[in-house]
């Protein structure tokens, strides 16, 4: 924490640190073709010196993943090699000055689970397996942790599962799927807060939160009414099924039977959220870039930093009486000039934001280091130099 009172961070996904865990349904884990860009930076056999580096660099906290498909890759049985391994990891950042975030999910899942268990979808499955994981992470990893991240991203894993087809299940319009998904995902999000606010340590929640606007033909022709009601429809379950959640106890997710959550809103102790960019929604939901009269970069998103302040504002005027965390904000953007003004627009953003009264508790950026043969994404490169707009990140 710094003079200005907020934790600028980084925070990382386990297949952005090591690649695809074995065993973690992705389709792809272990294989020795995959594109450089999904193999991970290394970080399992460097992280004694890119944790200090870190800290070197201005950062003070750190969101780190406790990958559940290492943890324990099939049933019942828990890898005392890599608890011990994250356990260095922990005390390394820890011995570095940063604050570590522990994050027990952030896009994968254990095969085992996902697959043969039904995954969050299973009642069962839900209140056995993962509440199992939940309270052997916290007791395994509770002492080196300063606070918690239960589930990262909840409603984007379950539209780009069961919506988009990006992720496993890889399924494609499957809008019954979805709404399962992401009950199920709600549900599991509020037990492991729940769960791991017996530690004492503070829990975040992390959700996906998009700017929304109904696609144009062109500038100058309106959406169409179908096109208006396709957006309000989408935004009502990727953001309104998170808010009525925190705000009245119920899980209700599209046309689903609500479900009552017994004093849901009170098990975060911060409300986190991510932004990823604006989309625009056609008539059947599909998302584009937005602005769509701006430059897409090579990840098929705009650098749009008004679309953050939007979203930063919208979280903490939906949550007046809460702290505020953002627990992943970035960009792709090759040209370090373009990388840089999007993390200064940002800074700004945030710095307004608290200087006007905003309760914000910590930035984190997405992820820090370029992965091999990806550039564009980090605030150091994959050689671990660092790139200029490190410099805006982390200045006080």
């Amino acid at each position: 924490m710094r003079s200005d009172g907020i934790g600028w961070g980084v925070g990382s996904s386990d297949a952005s640190l090591d690649g695809p865990a074995p065993g973690s349904g992705t389709g792809d884990a272990g294989s020795g073709d995959l594109p450089p860009g999904r193999r991970g930076i290394g970080f399992r056999s460097s992280f004694a010196e890119d944790l200090p580096l870190l800290a070197r660099g201005g950062i003070t906290e750190v969101r780190l993943p406790l990958e559940w498909a290492r943890i324990e890759p099939s049933d019942g049985h828990v890898d005392d090699v890599e608890v011990e391994h994250l356990r260095r990891v922990l005390t390394a950042a820890r011995d570095a000055g940063l604050a570590v975030w522990g994050c027990l999910v952030d896009g994968t899942l254990p095969g085992w689970f996902a697959h043969d268990e039904r995954g969050f979808s299973d009642d069962r499955s839900r209140s056995y397996f993962w509440a199992r994981q939940v309270e052997r992470v916290g007791e395994l990893f509770g002492d080196l942790v300063d606070g918690w991240v239960p589930f990262h991203e909840p409603n984007r894993w379950a539209h780009r599962g069961w919506i988009t087809g990006s992720a496993p299940p890889r399924r494609v319009s499957d809008g019954r799927g979805f709404a399962v998904a992401l009950e199920g995902a709600l549900l599991a999000m509020v037990d492991a807060a729940r769960r791991l606010r017996g530690g004492g340590q503070p829990v975040c929640s992390s959700v996906w939160v998009v700017p929304l606007f109904p696609a144009r033909p062109d500038p100058e022709t309106p959406a169409d009414a179908a096109t208006e009601a396709a957006t309000t429809s989408l935004d009502r379950v990727l953001w309104g099924s998170f808010h009525r959640l925190m705000t009245e106890d119920v899980v209700a997710v599209g046309d689903r039977s609500p479900v009552d959550v017994s004093a849901a809103r009170e098990v975060f102790d911060e409300i986190g959220f991510t932004y990823r960019g604006a989309a625009a929604v056609r008539a059947d939901g599909a998302l584009l870039p937005y602005p769509q009269t701006l430059p897409v970069e090579t990840d098929g998103r705009v650098p749009w930093a008004h679309g953050f302040g939007l979203a930063l504002h919208h979280v903490a005027d939906s949550f007046p009486e809460r702290p505020v965390r953002v627990t992943g904000v970035g960009t792709l953007a090759r040209d370090d000039s373009r990388h840089e003004e999007f993390v200064r627009e940002v800074v700004e953003i945030v710095r307004d934001a608290s200087d006007g009264g905003m309760d914000l508790r910590g930035v984190w950026w997405e992820s820090p280091f370029d992965s091999p043969g990806m550039p564009g994404r980090g605030l150091w490169d994959a050689d671990r130099s660092p790139r200029p707009s490190l410099g805006v990140w982390t200045a006080t």
